[in-house]
């Protein structure tokens, strides 16, 4: 007889005979605890996942101003680069997943399956989880900072290991960004893999390779695909990686960030890709179908010692070694940057990033907020996947309805962050959940629900089967079977998907970026803030504290789920010499229960660890009065959200305006008046094309043709009555409209790294032409206006100067060429790689370059000759008819008439009468002849997307 014949004889068959004879009986159970949470995970399903998807599903029939259209859906097809996204996604993503399940099975493995001294088994458990307690958001940058042309590791080494932008460096942060959630899986079913096998087949003489394949692969494979699974999707769908490593790799990913949260936020074209990125689900759902045939039942789950194989051992050692040195050794710069002066400029030790950051109030505001949303989507989501595994694997309810929460998972996990964000802002905009801690809990918990349930359901199916109808026969209830014998064999598999919430919580930015509110801003969205400001150390120091928090969490976790075998074994070994006497021996048999109650009590493998009852009441205890408080806080949170009264202050604006902006309300007697929630230009756009009127702000500053186009598309701004300043006579300004009045222009201008262009030899450019110049390719990063609105100021320059026509065609596609995978999706990427040295020329905002500069960094900047091209920011005050508040036009008055002198050092274009430009001001500045409307803005973008194809297909 085979091991394999003998492990499957050790499978619980679906329905044992006397279980068979037990439910054919008329009083056949009705099973009305399972009934009520299947109909409690229905509703939610449908409340926050069916119906926001399906407002997704129809505005992608839809135009923006409602008709019903198949346009959006022939213009997205129409184009060729969505064809070649759609095939590099799908490679890209097969080819992450692929290695991230093998990596995520051989370190399981070698935690599980071989003799490697303990402590270094639990390095290996906590080090393969470290990526995960970090946000993607960073992983980008740690990818650059590490491998790029002056990374940590390039410059340990002395070159460069290979060229990070495009495949390569999607393949690395992908792998890096999965490898936990497969490891989690794979390490979870582990668990249940019943070791005894492996000691028949070595009995048996069974070759190594059939033993690795019947014994611990086998019961394996349906997880391990699941694991692909997940990884697939996980790398399909994530868009921060792409933005800084993706260069001219496009992936689908990318094209919907792009029409989402682009320079012109396009929902509906964006539901068009949001469609086909959920086709992939239908195939998932099948295929978690056909996998269920492979999951394996054990009634026991024996702990024995495994077989030894010095050679197995050192060679899983080494390998999970060099696999984790490879993977963190990406992250090693976060540790290192937020200590550091200034990357890799000024190496010198400081702890100034991390004081400076702490000494600022919003930031523990930030902090707190991030903590009560990360335990609170822990708690309930840990809640919501055990009755969603109940109703999966401890029931027999109708397959169709244990299916469905199957095919809801698999849906789940195509569902893009952003996606569901959007999906969530149309559903509950002027709704009470908006703006409140709750709508950013639930969506966290919908969003990373997949896995979870597939943690619970690997742990329930693996149970012995037969508990639930023991436990009738000895006429225990099923809410006593859950509480005594489910839930503790459950307990560490809880513990661990508690900690996966709460530290996906804690990093998560996609799927809430557009849900928070001036008092629920979290740590992610902040550092999303402080991206589009080019405040790059800080994010590292926020990521650093992120790893930090998490790191405390998972230890937490791994204390108290770590293995108590060895002391359960001695207590066992104390009790059987106790039995051993005669009188206790002749008590025992006083009291011996039948032997058919002695088989029923022993398949509930009830835990034998005497202080495990009490654990798990101080634990209980615990957890209800967290519960209580944490509701109160948020319950405190939301009321004061309400009922504060202060002006609520929206902002995409750099620090240096927003704390000209404080200076004047403060120096004018609105101090403690207000609040300030600052967002990156995309992400408020897309808040205030989506919610219109129903915004949480009082009155905001944005770009000025963004707040145009909301005013034409929501007519959501008042009139402003108390600016007093009036505007330049202008072409641009002097047309400004009423509702409106310009902050800032910010300028672009042509950025470079001194030392950077002396190593490559060449001279610094002088115009925008001279950019297109062939001896400056490979050397130059420029912003792609699709994805950012900074780009539009070059090309601005190159249309006013050289027009549409073949120059102006020619100049704008050899500077694509020359720019390659530099073609950057955000207004600050072209900083940031001229910063690091991965390019010496960049193109970006003036007034950045001219701070680092001040800051004695090697930056400098050069004004074209075509002209220093800009864009205004601009104050508005919504019309929120009788609740509007009375201070808001007042604080508008003050951010023009007593805040323009502040924000002149800093940008100093004259916008007003009586301005004068300061001794830093731009010698060409210009404006365009034509107003700036979304409709220019489009125009140009066609303009720019034709050059940029030209470029990609010449290459």
């Amino acid at each position: 007889m085979s091991v394999e014949s003998i492990q499957a004889g050790n499978q619980l068959p679906n329905i044992r005979p006397e279980i068979h004879n037990y439910e054919s009986r008329p009083s056949k159970p009705k099973q009305t605890e399972l009934w009520t949470l299947l109909i409690i995970v229905a509703v939610c399903f449908i409340g926050f996942l069916v119906l926001p998807m399906i407002l997704v599903i129809i505005r992608s029939f839809t135009t923006p101003g409602g008709a019903a259209t198949l346009e959006n859906y022939t213009t997205i097809l129409s184009r060729p680069e969505f064809a070649r996204s759609i095939t590099n996604s799908l490679t890209v993503a097969s080819v992450s997943a692929l290695v991230a399940v093998v990596l995520a099975f051989l370190l399981s493995y070698t935690i599980n399956c071989t003799n490697v001294p303990a402590g270094f088994k639990k390095a290996v458990a906590l080090l393969a989880q470290l990526p995960m307690l970090l946000p993607t958001i960073t992983y980008g940058f740690a990818i650059i900072y590490s491998f790029g042309k002056n990374g940590l590791i390039t410059q340990l080494i002395g070159h460069p290991l290979f060229d990070i932008y495009g495949f390569n460096g999607l393949l690395i942060g992908y792998v890096i960004y999965t490898l936990p959630t497969c490891f989690l899986l794979i390490n979870n079913s582990f668990q249940f893999v019943d070791k005894k096998f492996i000691i028949v087949s070595h009995i048996m003489g069974d070759k190594p390779l059939t033993t690795f394949l019947n014994t611990v692969l086998r019961p394996l494979i349906g997880t391990m695909a699941v694991a692909f699974i997940q990884s697939f999707f996980l790398a399909f769908t994530d868009y921060g990686i792409p933005t800084s490593v993706g260069g001219e790799y496009d992936v689908l990913a990318m094209t919907l960030f792009n029409q989402m949260l682009g320079s012109i936020p396009n929902f509906n074209r964006g539901a068009v890709i949001a469609v086909f990125m959920l086709i992939p689900s239908i195939i998932s759902i099948i295929l978690m179908t056909v996998l269920e045939r492979f999951a394996i039942r054990y009634k026991q789950i024996s702990q024995v010692d495994l077989p030894k194989g010095k050679k197995r051992d050192w060679i899983c050692g080494i390998l999970s070694t060099v696999t984790l040195v490879c993977v963190l050794s990406v992250f090693l710069v976060i540790l290192l940057i937020p200590f550091v002066q200034e990357w890799p400029d000024h190496l010198g030790f400081t702890f100034s990033h991390i004081a400076n950051l702490f000494t600022d109030s919003q930031l523990t505001q930030v902090f707190t907020n991030s903590l009560y949303v990360a335990v609170m989507t822990a708690i309930f989501g840990c809640l919501f996947v055990y009755a969603a595994g109940l109703v999966t694997s401890r029931s027999k309810l109708p397959a169709w309805a244990r299916r469905s929460v199957d095919a809801i998972s698999a849906i789940i996990n195509t569902v893009p962050g952003m996606v569901l964000g959007i999906a969530f802002l149309f559903m509950f905009s002027g709704s009470p959940l908006q703006n409140t801690f709750w709508i950013l809990i639930i969506a966290n918990i919908i969003h990373y629900f997949a896995t979870p349930y597939q943690m619970i359901k690997d742990s329930l199916t693996k149970m012995n089967a037969g508990w639930e109808t023991t436990a009738k026969l000895m006429g225990d209830n099923w809410i006593k079977t859950l509480v005594r014998v489910v839930t503790p064999n459950a307990w560490p598999t809880l513990l661990q998907i508690f900690g996966y919430y709460f530290v996906n919580a804690m990093v998560t930015i996609s799927a809430v970026v557009f849900l928070t509110g001036a008092r629920t801003q979290v740590i992610t969205t902040k550092i999303s803030a402080l991206q589009h400001i080019a405040k790059f150390d800080d994010v590292f120091v926020l990521s650093l504290l992120i790893l930090v928090v998490n790191l405390v969490v998972k230890g937490l976790i791994a204390l108290a789920t770590r293995d108590r075998s060895k002391e359960r074994a001695k207590e066992a070994k104390k009790a059987r010499a106790a039995v051993k006497t005669p009188q206790v021996a002749a008590a025992a048999a006083a009291v011996r229960p039948s032997s058919q109650l002695t088989a029923a009590a022993a398949a509930f493998q009830l835990p034998n660890d005497n202080g495990r009852h009490t654990r798990n009441m101080i634990t209980s205890a615990v957890s209800a009065v967290v519960v209580v408080l944490l509701v109160a806080f948020g319950a405190f949170s939301t009321g004061a959200a309400a009922n504060g009264g202060k002006v609520v202050i929206y902002t995409n604006a750099d620090e240096e305006a927003v704390t000209a902006f404080e200076n004047a309300l403060d120096n004018n007697g609105y101090k403690d008046q207000y609040i300030i929630q600052e967002f990156g230009t995309s992400e408020l756009g897309g808040k205030m094309l989506a919610e219109g009127k129903a915004l949480e702000a009082d009155m905001l500053t944005m770009s000025s043709y963004y707040v145009d186009s909301a005013q034409e598309r929501n007519h959501m701004f008042a009139d402003l009555t108390d600016v007093h300043s009036k505007l330049l006579g202008t072409t641009e300004n002097s047309k400004a409209p009423a509702y409106r009045s310009p902050t800032t222009a910010q300028e672009g201008a042509i950025i470079i790294n001194t030392e950077a262009l002396k190593a490559a030899g060449v001279e610094a450019p002088k115009s925008y032409a001279d950019l297109a110049k062939p001896e400056y390719k490979g050397l130059i990063s420029v912003p792609d206006m699709e994805g950012s609105s900074t780009g539009w100021l070059m090309v601005q320059a190159i249309v006013d100067a050289y027009g549409t026509g073949d120059k102006g065609k020619q100049i704008l596609t050899d500077i694509y060429r020359n720019a390659g995978p530099h073609l950057e999706q955000s207004g600050s990427g072209p900083l940031k790689a001229v910063r690091a040295k991965e390019v010496a020329i960049g193109f970006g905002l003036r007034h950045q370059a001219v701070a680092d500069k001040k800051k004695g960094l090697p930056i400098d900047y050069v004004d074209p000759t075509e002209g220093n091209y800009s864009l205004t920011e601009s104050v508005a005050v919504l019309d929120k008819g009788a609740n509007t508040n009375p201070k808001a036009q007042k604080m508008a008055g003050v951010i023009i008439d007593k805040g323009r002198q502040e924000l002149l050092q800093t940008y100093p274009t004259p916008l007003y009468e009586g301005e004068e430009a300061p001794s830093n001001a731009s010698k060409r500045s210009k404006s365009f002849p034509k107003p700036l409307t979304v409709d220019l803005l489009q125009q140009h973008q066609d303009f720019s997307s034709e050059c940029k194809r030209i470029a990609q297909n010449e290459e």
